[in-house]
């Protein structure tokens, strides 16, 4: 009978958010695959446990998850864990989640912090759909596509950033979504825990002065809604055309019925231009 494969979510800055299940497995477990060993040695060192490491991350993924896979097989148990927070969330643990479903090792979640809904949930910014984008690529170009897939996106939008990066992410951000509401949260549940509220062109000031340390969550908020239009756009050249009667030239007279109809100035003038001209 094969063992099972725990997701163990640890603290993403202070140890003392370590949950008394997650504490309880790390100790019963057969053995521990970690992102850094040497970050799980602290966490370990922490609790007073004693347990076998073995390294799990980004490069040695593919051969050391076959390697984790066969002792589960054959029956050992395994604690999956990330440096910080739940594993398998932009995280290769999510690649040991599927060989592991593939072939019929059950994986159970230990559930606990997480940098993202912690975040999320600092940001006063609407939590209700929200869309979580891990790190952006570092190729320019993927980087590029990646922002402008999420320019019309409605929902609150979540990214990590390291801070060597923050400054160029916040000014390809800005270009692509305009000046948006932003909370950019810095070292959660860390010393230095700081969420700063403002814009994405204040905090891109800011950074630019400001040499950025620690790690970063940004939380932007999403496209705001298209007004949709209550008057067709011949009901709006019409009360353009009224008001453009009582001594308003025709195109303020678009601009005010634009602004309360939804369409833009030009739309309502070019209509409005149109009726005038019909005999």
């Amino acid at each position: 009978m094969s063992g099972k494969l725990y997701l163990v979510a640890t603290p993403i800055g202070n140890l003392g958010d370590i949950s008394p299940r997650a504490a309880r497995t790390l100790e019963e477990v057969d053995f521990i695959a970690a992102e850094d060993t040497r970050v799980t040695m602290k966490l370990l060192n922490h609790l007073g446990l004693k347990k076998q490491l073995v390294s799990y991350y980004q490069h040695n993924q593919s051969g050391s998850g076959q390697r984790i896979l066969s002792r589960l097989l054959a029956g050992e148990s395994c604690a999956l864990v990330s440096d910080a927070g739940m594993p398998a969330i932009s995280d290769p643990g999510e690649d040991m989640v599927r060989l592991c479903a593939e072939n019929g090792v059950e994986a159970v979640v230990v559930p606990g912090p997480c940098a993202a809904v912690s975040a999320l949930a600092l940001s006063a910014l609407p939590t209700g759909r929200f869309t979580f984008e891990g790190f952006l690529s570092v190729s320019k170009k993927s980087r590029a596509e990646h922002l402008e897939s999420l320019k019309n996106e409605k929902r609150t939008m979540i990214f990590y950033e390291a801070p060597h990066k923050l400054v160029n992410t916040l000014r390809d951000m800005l270009s692509v979504f305009g000046d948006r509401d932003i909370a950019v949260c810095r070292e959660l549940t860390k010393l230095h825990e700081q969420v700063l509220r403002t814009t994405l062109s204040k905090a891109l000031e800011l950074y630019t002065v400001t040499p950025p340390r620690g790690e970063f969550v940004l939380v932007i908020a999403g496209a705001p809604e298209e007004k949709v239009p209550f008057l067709s756009i011949e009901d709006a050249a019409a009360a353009a055309i009224e008001l453009h009667k009582t001594g308003v030239s025709l195109k303020d007279a678009a601009r005010r019925v634009a602004q309360d109809a939804g369409y833009t100035k030009n739309a309502v003038y070019s209509a409005a231009l149109s009726m005038e001209k019909e005999p």
